[in-house]
């Protein structure tokens, strides 16, 4: 009777006639070999495959049972905000000749063994809640890839198209807050909007980590371990001795941390090529800013001044003439991407007033 979902189905199936045989559970034996009483120490039984939805909020300590694979390993290590510091203590084949009892630090849960149908876990004090919310998307990706049939057919490459159109429904949605704080009205429906969004989102990074995980290469435990590890190491005037005078230099040492990280031999070195052109140019510069080498004002007046000379232009001269507009954006502070995108949005408004208001006329819509 205890964590058996086959003895509680049979008994609900009224086609079966079913006779119950008490015996020695796999727990009499399980608080034999930890030495603990289960009642005084109030230890609470899991489901590893429900565990992040039946162990929200608890703390322990806690015996998880059918934790028979490296997936619901994960999920329950993802379950978990915990550090290296907490252990698990791994029961296999209790009772059998090949009972094994091991304790596994808590990063390495899901690497360090290989778990069987008589797997459990005991945890003597879990150090934060769980977090159940995330988990159940976890738990719903998992079900899609074995039951729908579009969910089974993705790959990382078909995938592709709709990371990059969430990506920009995201900036979408953040422009309509930003809109609506310009506007000082209430933006409960943008923040909504972008709510919705970056679920969507999340759930791109959440399909592209259940593949990993399929292939064998990494879980999303691994992606949220990976960049907390990351983000402690490039913050060391939080988690270090490290003091800092300002935001510019936290993004100074930032950038040097990366590039010792990464063995880059330059500060240029892992910008996406295929970012816009204009959030291209503009990180161009401002890493080459914070590396020590600002843009030369003076020359960048000269590209700014031929540039304007219509009679002049060719691929060349407009090329060096936007790079030049991102570099005088950024060194006024002005993100060149963001501004060019709220001229187009607001030129199109104008378009369409007059599209409207006076379809024969022709009138000078692109600048207000």
């Amino acid at each position: 009777m205890v964590l058996e979902r086959s003895v509680r189905h049979l008994r609900g199936d009224d086609r079966v006639d079913v006779s119950l045989v008490p015996a020695l559970s796999f727990l009499d034996v399980a608080w034999a070999r930890l030495g603990i009483d289960p009642v005084e120490e109030s230890v609470r039984l899991i489901d590893g495959h429900t565990f992040a939805r039946d162990a929200a909020g608890e703390r322990g300590p806690l015996l998880v049972a059918h934790a028979h694979a490296r997936w619901v390993l994960s999920d329950i290590k993802l379950a978990i905000d915990a550090g290296p510091e907490m252990t698990a203590v791994v029961l296999q084949g209790l009772g059998t000749e090949n009972e094994r009892i091991l304790e596994v630090p808590w990063p390495d849960l899901d690497r360090t063994f290989d778990p069987d149908h008589l797997t459990s876990l005991y945890l003597p004090e879990v150090t934060a809640p769980v977090a159940r919310e995330l988990q159940k998307t976890v738990e719903l990706m998992h079900r899609l890839r074995q039951e729908c049939p579009w969910d089974q057919e993705q790959t990382h490459a078909s995938l592709r198209r709709y990371l990059i159109e969430e990506s920009y429904e995201v900036l979408e949605a953040i422009d309509g807050v930003v809109r609506q704080l310009d506007r000082a009205e209430g933006h409960g429906d943008a923040y909504a909007d972008l709510e919705e969004e970056l679920g969507d989102l999340w759930f791109q990074v959440l399909f592209h980590a259940e593949l990993a995980a399929e292939a064998g290469q990494f879980t999303i435990a691994d992606v949220a371990r990976n960049v907390h590890d990351k983000l402690v190491a490039r913050h060391p005037h939080v988690f270090a001795d490290i003091e800092v005078a300002d935001a510019a230099s936290v993004a100074e040492n930032w950038e040097a941390i990366k590039k010792v990280e990464k063995g880059r031999s330059s500060v240029l070195d892992g910008i996406p090529s295929a970012l816009p052109a204009l959030m291209l140019a503009d990180k161009m510069v401002k890493k080459a800013s914070r590396a020590g080498k600002p843009v030369d004002s003076e020359q960048l007046a000269d590209v700014l001044r031929e540039g304007l000379d219509g009679s002049l232009l060719d691929v060349d001269r407009v090329g060096n003439l936007l790079l030049a507009v991102a570099a005088a954006a950024h060194g006024s502070g002005i993100d060149a991407e963001d501004a060019l995108r709220r001229a187009a949005l607001a030129a199109g408004d104008r378009f369409r007033a007059i599209e409207t208001s006076h379809p024969d006329t022709s009138s000078n819509w692109l600048f207000g």
